[in-house]
């Protein structure tokens, strides 16, 4: 294993980014637009009242007795205040200063939609191409879909804001506001619950009345209540293979009686006969897999033909961890694998110092060369646990192990040098000593290559090919 390594602090700097203006100062606000400050040079939360007040203002739209000439080519040209009275009038500025034209609307929103300073003519240095104007004014306003037309309806929607939808209901009583939330909250979950009825109705008419499998499983919510997710395994009139959800239910009661219940109440709601049970497919738990009380044993009470094949790759999963238990070195290594993830992902403190020390030797493996860069390359590793039910858990997490020790050992060295706590202090430097051992890291290495091959295994069992073999 390689041997972590503390980031080297990097020479203090001086920050050259221009400083952004934060207090609104109308009197500061120039109307020549040869004579404004970027709109991006203002700070963010007075950047709207400085757009507002340009938008009050108008385009500046100067009209002198005679306009600075300029020779192009062999002719003297000029700008023509005529030009104010065409389409252009909304957006168009001549400034006295630059003898130059600007458009308003690109100047207060363009960088909204472009990031970089290409095409700066309208906005920062100005137009001024005389014997190509007109043709030009029209390149810039360009189609419907073009950068001047969104940041004009934007100068349109700015200068509409008092019909807009959240003045409307600024302008209502709090008690008014409270109901308007209220109703839209009811008519959300009525299209939810709609959508999920018609959903569930196809469903029911693609099966056509024909035999099907029930697939159970627990499904937690973001509120951690329990709730049972039920599925379909059907074959269509099309003759392909379907699973599809028809139900997730809470469940306060997990006892294999409730549960039997729940799942004929959910199918006689549909009008699916019990009869038409052909299999069942469950976790490994034993109140669903027991031979004399389990969910599967008491349906095959009352539909003879329902038949429960324990998922290969579970069983596989559940074989491995067995063996594994039965060898105490080993069973000793995956304890303390699942120990530092434990420790080092109890924090968001201590996650981001994991994910900050591993972009730093990522970027340093990038400028030495020894990793390229490019789409779906160098992506984040999370620190996944092993669990005794979930299949290729263990493969995961020994492989994302290897790829994150040098910042494990960094984030418990930091733990053991820094934490307040003593015991921490004790038990990360006890673990930083461990997986630094010879012996554990022989078995990191010995257990991922054994585990390839039944990670291999597993993932195809879970094939579709095996799938349909199974039913």
């Amino acid at each position: 294993m390689d041997r972590y390594f503390s980031p080297q602090p990097s020479s203090s700097f001086k920050d050259n980014s221009p400083r952004l203006i934060e207090e609104f100062d109308v009197n500061s606000l120039k109307f020549d637009p040869g004579e404004r400050k970027s709109i991006h040079e203002y700070h963010s939360t007075i950047r709207d009242q400085v757009r507002r007040h340009y938008i009050q203002q108008g385009p500046c739209q100067s009209i002198l007795s005679q306009f600075p000439q300029t020779r192009i080519g062999m002719k003297m040209r000029q700008f023509n205040s005529t030009w104010y009275e065409r389409s252009y009038s909304r957006w168009m500025e001549y400034s006295v200063k630059k003898d130059v034209v600007f458009c308003l609307c690109c100047y207060l929103f363009k960088n909204d939609y472009v990031k970089d300073n290409a095409s700066d003519f309208f906005t920062k240095t100005g137009f001024k191409a005389w014997n190509h104007n007109l043709e030009r004014f029209q390149l810039h306003v360009g189609d419907v879909n073009s950068v001047h037309r969104r940041c004009f309806n934007k100068m349109l929607d700015f200068e509409n804001q008092s019909q807009s939808i959240q003045v409307a209901l600024n302008k209502q009583s709090e008690k008014i506001r409270s109901e308007h939330r209220t109703r839209l909250k009811a008519s959300t979950n009525d299209i939810v619950s709609a959508c999920a009825q018609e959903t569930v109705k196809a469903i029911i008419d693609d099966l056509d009345g024909d035999f099907f499998e029930i697939l159970v499983d627990e499904s937690k919510d973001i509120s951690h209540h329990e709730k049972m997710a039920i599925a379909l395994r059907y074959v269509n009139k099309k003759g392909k293979v379907n699973e599809r959800v028809i139900a997730i239910v809470r469940v306060g009661d997990t006892s294999t009686k409730m549960l039997k219940e729940i799942i004929f109440s959910v199918l006689m709601r549909h009008s699916l006969s019990t009869s038409k049970i052909h299999e069942q497919g469950y976790d490994g738990a034993s109140n669903m897999q027991g031979e004399m009380n389990g969910l599967k044993a008491l349906i095959l009470q009352e539909t003879p033909s329902a038949y429960c094949i324990h998922c290969f790759a579970h069983q596989l999963q559940l074989t491995l961890v067995a063996v594994v238990k039965k060898h105490f070195l080993v069973n000793d290594f995956f304890v303390i694998i699942t120990n530092v993830l434990n420790v080092v992902g109890a924090s968001f403190k201590r996650r981001d110092q994991l994910r900050d020390h591993q972009a730093e030797i990522l970027e340093q493996l990038l400028e030495s060369g020894e990793i390229q860069s490019g789409k779906g390359l160098n992506q984040e590793r999370g620190l996944k646990r092993p669990g005794d039910t979930r299949w290729g858990s263990h493969f995961r997490s020994l492989n994302n192990f290897i790829i994150l020790s040098s910042s494990i050992a960094h984030v418990l060295d930091a733990i053991k040098c820094g934490g307040s706590n003593p015991n921490d202090r004790l038990q990360e430097g006890a673990f930083l000593t461990m997986i630094n051992e010879f012996e554990f890291v022989f078995l990191l290495y010995l257990m991922l290559k054994i585990l390839v091959m039944s990670n291999e295994l597993s993932a195809s069992l879970q094939t579709k090919e095996k799938i349909l073999a199974m039913l």
